[in-house]
């Protein structure tokens, strides 16, 4: 332990009260650390039943070893400073205040860590927000506008222009029912069948719309009629005469065909239509003359109309493929 000034070391000019009384607080702060250091003697001295003046005399023994002179006031001072626990560090009761506190001491250590998680969070939700959130939102944003607004307009405006162009009865039985089955989707928010719908209704409309001649495909190289061993029975065969539909300007049309195989639609601008043995085979023999078809008209599809009115017997049913 180092060795204590005693009052006769002091610096010149130094008064001797202020000296002594300095002095005489740092000793007692050494005798308490002397204490402090020596645990089990206070320990066994302070918790015995025997007089303070004992602890004083191992103290004055302590010190004499080290050549330092301690007054008596100084050692019991001393001794009474431990009990009160003076010159003793009490850390700041955890609370509030103090988390803060420590938090503000360490920012060195936790800021740029946290600046860095920050700017990996900020990164990560702005992702999450323009590829995933937003799109999302405007998704139902737009499905809603679809399901209120766009949907109900279209299925009225077509469903009165179809009435505008139909002749036939049935096309507005089948425009209503359309319409009707439209706005039941609608209401239960049914998205897809609400289109269904709609697509519906449209192509009711260009049907009606529609007015073009059918013809026997009569060109170089490309079949006019194929015959079909249906698979019911292996002993007949179906016949059909390859049909295209040509506009007023002489242009080929795409139209909407059923197949009477398989129930698929498609627009085609080739189809084979189902006729009688004797046409399939009169229109064979007409092109096997001179390769030319004379009569190559099968009928013709005014506007307003669903359907056309054909000029050969035919039951109306049709094959996509040959």
């Amino acid at each position: 332990m180092a060795e204590l000034a005693t009052s006769s070391d002091q610096p010149e000019g130094q008064s001797a009260g202020h000296g002594r009384k300095l002095d005489d607080v740092m000793l007692a702060m050494d005798v308490v650390d002397t204490l402090r250091s020596n645990q089990r003697l206070v320990e066994r001295e302070l918790t015995s039943e025997t007089r303070d003046s004992e602890l004083i005399e191992r103290l004055r023994e302590i010190y004499a070893a080290q050549g330092i002179e301690v007054s008596d006031d100084i050692l019991l001072e001393g001794v009474e400073a431990l009990k009160r626990q003076r010159f003793s560090y009490e850390p700041t009761p955890p609370g509030f205040a103090t988390f803060m506190a420590t938090l503000y001491v360490k920012r060195a250590k936790w800021g740029l860590p946290l600046a860095i998680g920050g700017v990996v969070l900020a990164v990560l939700w702005g992702g999450y927000h323009f590829a995933i959130d937003a799109p999302r939102q405007a998704a139902l944003e737009n499905r809603a506008i679809e399901l209120t607004q766009q949907i109900p307009v279209a299925l009225s405006d077509l469903q009165t222009e179809i009435a505008g162009l139909a002749l036939v009865d049935d096309a507005n039985q089948k425009a209503s029912a359309f319409a009707e089955d439209g706005m039941a989707a609608v209401e239960s928010g049914e998205l897809e069948l609400a289109r269904a719908a709609e697509q519906n209704l449209r192509s009711l409309r260009e049907t009606l719309a529609g007015s073009y001649e059918i013809r026997i495909v009569a060109r170089p190289g490309e079949p006019s009629g194929a015959w079909r061993i249906p698979d019911a029975n292996s002993n007949a065969r179906n016949y059909y005469l390859i049909a295209e539909a040509i506009s007023a300007n002489g242009q080929i049309v795409t139209v909407p065909i059923t197949s009477e195989e398989d129930g698929k639609t498609a627009n085609v601008d080739k189809w084979g239509l189902r006729v009688g043995r004797a046409v399939f085979e009169a229109v064979g023999d007409d092109k096997s003359d001179d390769g030319i078809i004379q009569n190559n008209r099968l009928g013709v599809k005014r506007r307003g109309y669903l359907e056309p009115e054909y000029t050969v017997q035919t039951t109306g049913g049709a094959i996509l493929e040959w």
